[in-house]
Parts: C-alpha cells; sequence; structure tokens
C-alpha cells in the first residue's frame, strides 16, 4: 500500500498536508471513499458475481445505520485521539439532511467516516483495516 501512496503522490503531484487542519466534513468525504473501497474489496475478494448482487450486498453496509452500529461497536477500542476526530466529525452540522437514515445515525456515521478519513490521511492503514474489520465482526 505504501508503494501505491508514495507512487500517487509522486506522479500527481500531490503536496505534503497537515491533516489537522482539515475540517471534519471534509476527513469524512475522504473516509466515506475509503470505507466504501475496503467493502467493495471484500466483497468482491469472495469471487464473481451479478453487479447488481454486489451492489445490493455493498449497500448494506455502507449506509449510515450500519456505519452507526460498527461505531458503537468499536467503541472500546479506539484511543483518545480517535475518539475526539470521532465526535469532531459526529458534531459537525454538514448542512445536508440524511435521505434514509435518523439524524442520530447520519451524525454517527459522519463521525466513523472522519475517523477512518483522519486515519487514512495519517497513513495507519492498517489501523483503518482493524477498526473495520472488529466492527464488521461484531455487528449485532
Amino acid at each position: 500500500m505504501n508503494e501505491f501512496m508514495d507512487y500517487m503522490k509522486e506522479q500527481l503531484d500531490l503536496k505534503d498536508y497537515d491533516i489537522k487542519t482539515y475540517s471534519p466534513l471534509v476527513l469524512a468525504y475522504i473516509g466515506d471513499v475509503v470505507f466504501e473501497l475496503i467493502i467493495r474489496t471484500k466483497i468482491v475478494s469472495k469471487g464473481n458475481a451479478p453487479v447488481n448482487k454486489l451492489h445490493n450486498e455493498s449497500s448494506s453496509i455502507v449506509k449510515a445505520s450500519t456505519q452507526a452500529q460498527m461505531m458503537k461497536q468499536i467503541q472500546d477500542i479506539i484511543t483518545e485521539e480517535e475518539e475526539k476526530v470521532y465526535k469532531r466529525g459526529r458534531n459537525a452540522k454538514s448542512g445536508s439532511s440524511p435521505k434514509n437514515s435518523s439524524i442520530v445515525d447520519y451524525r454517527v456515521a459522519t463521525g466513523f467516516e472522519a475517523l477512518i478519513g483522519h486515519l487514512y490521511l495519517a497513513k495507519e492503514y492498517k489501523r483503518i483495516i482493524d477498526i473495520i474489520q472488529y466492527g464488521l465482526e461484531n455487528l449485532e
């Protein structure tokens, strides 16, 4: 993964950044796609299947209510710093309203995505996988 990230940085002329300067909604923006990529990768790794089946399976996980459940499951394994990032994301005012979930689930999911985005930008890829795997294994 580091080889890929280093190559992407070089080829796309990406600059170094201080992730503490990003708003929690920007962290959630990137965290959303990172989470979805991981879930889709996990689903596709099971083997070839019709695309609509793959979409339905990933959509059942990559939604606010499931992300909120996962966040509740990982509360006991995240660090204080990770908790702060989550709370910043959860409490951020997005200006949009949820389409298919409660406002509470939507906010918790935004915090979860902000945490994933923060870890991604901090290059803590193993930690992202560990958190997501723990959350998936402990879904109710």
